[in-house]
């Protein structure tokens, strides 16, 4: 299971927003995001390129760390 840090969500429509990002990346399943934590994991089916995950994330409004 990966996990990255996401910074800018404030609210269920925030987690909602990156977990549908996650979900559009192929080889990603099973994203659960913490708002509390402030952070997203995720399983990859295969190998997954961090640059594309921190794309998504940006392209959805916030900013991830890996």
């Amino acid at each position: 299971m990966a996990t990255i840090k996401v910074q800018g969500m404030t609210c269920q429509h925030c987690v909602q927003a990156v977990t549908q990002a996650l979900f559009g990346i192929e080889g990603v399943e099973n994203v659960k995001v913490s708002l509390s934590k402030g952070e997203a994991s995720f399983e990859e089916t295969k190998p997954v390129d961090m640059e594309e995950v921190k794309k998504a994330v940006k392209e959805a409004g916030y900013k991830a760390e890996v």
